[in-house]
């Protein structure tokens, strides 16, 4: 098979994460799933979803992986392009549930402010850093993107992860996987051609 190249790979996932669900009427349907791989047959992946379910996703020959690797919140500089995934507060910030760090080379990617579904009404926010602070309840972190801004309080207690180049040899039974948009083709099948893998055991918290 012709496996792209890690870093390849990385930038590939990367730059298609965190767009949301929504596609156009002339492109096919796709999925969010997230997971941990049971079986691997052929190019057939059996997972067992979040939500308890069995899925089938078949990767292509040319599937992109992407490593999702823990780090510190103090990577997290001004500059910094990140990703937020959070749920709004009364007073208007955002509690961060999960924080990942862009490579430089995919800063821009995805950016802006939008609906996600890691838990009912959450957000993410892909943006600059433009300000970071410490205080009592964990960091305070004031992004800014192309049409507008957020604060963000980073709880001591949130993942922060980072994406690292990746490689087909860790799609294997046991790790726990992200796939961002996996297609339903017209048979009901699902297919992607990339998959985010949580580095050490870890789950993508995203």
């Amino acid at each position: 098979m012709n496996w792209w190249a890690p870093r390849a790979a990385a930038a590939s996932l990367v730059a298609l994460c965190l767009l949301g669900s929504a596609a156009s009427a002339q492109q096919p349907p796709t999925v969010r799933i997230r997971g941990t791989i049971e079986a691997v047959n052929g190019n057939t992946l059996s997972i067992k979803s979040r939500d308890g379910s069995d899925v089938k996703v078949n990767v292509t020959d040319n599937v992109a992986v992407t490593g999702i690797a823990k780090t510190q919140l103090s990577e997290i500089k001004e500059g910094s392009y990140i990703g937020v995934s959070a749920m709004p507060e009364p007073d208007g910030t955002q509690k961060a549930l999960a924080v990942h760090i862009f490579p430089e080379s995919q800063r821009g990617a995805a950016e802006g402010f939008r609906p996600w579904d890691l838990r009912p009404n959450s957000t993410m926010t892909n943006a600059t850093v433009a300000q970071t602070v410490a205080g009592v309840d964990g960091q305070t972190i004031l992004v800014k993107y192309k049409d507008g801004e957020k604060k963000v309080v980073v709880p001591p207690s949130t993942p922060i992860v980072a994406f690292v180049p990746g490689d087909k040899s860790e799609i294997k039974p046991g790790a726990k996987v992200i796939i961002f948009a996996a297609t339903k083709k017209e048979d009901g099948t699902l297919e992607t051609n990339r998959v985010g893998v949580g580095r050490d055991g870890i789950a993508p918290p995203m």
